[in-house]
């Protein structure tokens, strides 16, 4: 059988579940091949590790992939893009949203 590769929209799917919990798009991986069951993982360097599922559709996915992405510790984000996509290090209201896990406190 030929593998199945992921798409555009299935990009898009993911990055809109990321992107509102704070997860910066450069910290997220996700494989090109689809794969059952699929999978989410947080790996050690704080990456975010994805395989679609082949026999699943990414919008059906995705609700699991929140749900797992805040079981691991991600919260909602208020801005447009749930990150900081401005490179200006000079910005003073610049928020880093981490996991409660990782945070102090």
């Amino acid at each position: 059988m030929a593998e199945e590769l992921i798409g555009m929209e299935d990009m898009e799917a993911i990055f809109k579940v990321t992107d509102a919990l704070g997860i910066h798009r450069e910290s997220v991986r996700v494989e090109l091949t689809k794969e059952d069951p699929g999978s989410i993982q947080r790996v050690a360097d704080g990456m975010v590790e994805i395989t679609l599922p082949i026999n699943e559709t990414a919008e059906v996915f995705c609700r699991k992939l929140r749900i797992d992405l805040e079981a691991m510790g991600f919260e909602s984000s208020d801005s447009d893009f749930g990150y900081d996509d401005d490179d200006d290090d000079d910005d003073k209201g610049e928020t880093t949203h981490l996991p409660r896990s990782d945070r102090s406190n």
